[in-house]
C-alpha cells in the first residue's frame, strides 16, 4: 500500500469518526405537541370583550410580548368539563417553572352571561390567578369573538324551566401577535399541558425568538 493510500484511508476514517461525533451531538428533534394546529393559524383578537375582572374594561385576544394567553369558552355551572379542563391547566402551571409559568395567562370567555356575570371572575381566579373574566351580553359580538377559534355554543330553556348549555370543549392557545396556535381537545393531560405550553413559549413568544 502506497503512502498516499494510507493517508486518503486514514483521513476517511477521522472524517467518519468526526460526522458520527456531530450526529450523535446534535439537538433532538423537538417533541410533537398534544394539540393539533391550524394552517395558517387564524387571527383572533380582532374583537374585544368586557375584562369583568378589570372593571369591564376591554379586552383583546392576544398575549403579551413573550407571553402566551390561554382562552377557553364555557360557564361556571358547567358540571365536568369545564371545570377539569380547568383544573388540568392549573395542575399544567404548577408543574411548569415558576419563570414559565408567569408568562401564561388564562382568559375564560362565559357562552352563559346572563347567569355568570356576577360569578365569572371568582370562579376564573379559583383555578388561575389573575385569570381575565370575560363576558358580553351581545349576542352578535359573542359569536364574533367565537367564530376565529371555531367554537359554538348554544344556551336554551326546557319545557321544565331549566337552562340547558351546550359548548365546544377545547381549550386554545393565543401569541402575542394574537395568532391562534394551538387547539387542544378536551382530555389532554396536565403533563402534555405544560410541556405543550413550554415548547411554545420557546418558538412562539418575542421572547423565545
Amino acid at each position: 500500500m502506497t503512502a498516499g493510500l494510507k493517508k486518503l484511508i486514514s483521513a476517511g476514517v477521522v472524517l467518519g469518526l468526526s460526522l458520527g461525533a456531530l450526529a450523535a451531538c446534535g439537538s433532538e428533534p423537538p417533541r410533537e405537541l398534544s394539540g393539533y394546529i391550524r394552517e395558517p393559524g387564524p387571527a383572533v383578537d380582532q374583537v374585544a370583550l368586557p375584562d369583568l375582572s378589570r372593571g369591564g374594561e376591554e379586552f383583546v385576544m392576544r398575549a403579551d410580548p413573550g407571553e402566551l394567553l390561554v382562552v377557553y369558552f364555557g360557564f361556571t355551572n358547567c358540571p365536568d368539563v369545564c371545570p377539569t379542563t380547568l383544573a388540568d391547566l392549573r395542575s399544567a402551571l404548577r408543574r411548569m417553572e415558576p419563570s414559565d409559568a408567569g408568562r401564561v395567562t388564562l382568559a375564560v370567555v362565559t357562552v352563559d352571561p346572563e347567569r355568570d356575570a356576577d360569578t365569572l371572575t371568582g370562579y376564573a381566579q379559583t383555578f388561575v390567578d389573575g385569570a381575565h373574566a370575560l363576558a358580553t351580553f351581545d349576542p352578535a359580538v359573542l359569536r364574533a369573538a367565537a367564530e376565529p377559534f371555531g367554537v359554538s355554543y348554544a344556551v336554551t330553556t326546557n319545557d321544565d324551566g331549566q337552562v340547558e348549555v351546550a359548548h365546544s370543549t377545547q381549550m386554545f392557545v393565543v401569541d402575542d401577535q394574537g395568532v391562534l396556535v394551538l387547539t387542544w381537545p378536551f382530555g389532554i393531560s396536565a403533563e402534555d399541558l405544560s410541556l405543550d405550553l413550554t415548547q411554545l413559549l420557546r418558538t412562539h413568544s418575542s421572547a423565545g425568538a
